[in-house]
């Protein structure tokens, strides 16, 4: 068990470092696109990398912020409410944001099959190296969310609610 702790550790600083790579490089294609075609000198292929790049930045970034802050909480009520209250509802929280996850895996999963006939036009590969950020991202983050909920229900976790 700690050996796979090692491993999703590595892989989660891994994660983090892609995350900020596929940003700066997107934040560069999409200026230099910009400043390219002002002086009529289009760079086509950066439209087709910055989308790329986006799509993967979005969902593997949503896993890093979901893992390390308390991205999905509003808690001026429940703050209010009793610990058990609290970590109840935390916890039923978790539970339908694993569902909601699920539904993209089960959904993104055929999308991303039927987009392979699709290609980017500039880079001649498969639409699907796109799509399928979705349930990749999705079922990492389903992984982020269940770690989160097996801590809470062991009592591991200091944040409730």
């Amino acid at each position: 068990m700690e050996k796979v702790k090692i491993f999703y550790n590595k892989f989660c600083k891994f994660e983090g470092l892609l995350v900020q790579i596929f940003l700066g490089t997107l934040m560069v294609l999409v200026f230099s696109s910009a400043v390219c075609r002002s002086l009529k000198f289009p760079i086509n292929w950066a439209i087709d990398v910055s989308m790329l790049l986006f799509a993967w930045t979005v969902f593997l970034g949503a896993d890093v912020a979901l893992r390390n802050t308390g991205l999905v909480k509003v808690d001026l009520i429940i703050k209010k409410l009793s610990p058990n209250i609290q970590k109840t509802l935390y916890i039923l929280w978790q539970v339908i944001i694993i569902a909601f996850l699920l539904s993209l895996v089960w959904y993104g999963i055929p999308l991303s099959i039927e987009s392979s006939k699709r290609l980017f036009w500039t880079l001649g590969i498969s639409y699907s190296w796109a799509t399928v950020s979705v349930p990749a991202g999705s079922f990492l983050m389903i992984v982020s969310t269940s770690i989160k909920l097996y801590n809470t229900v062991r009592n591991k976790n200091k944040e409730k609610g």
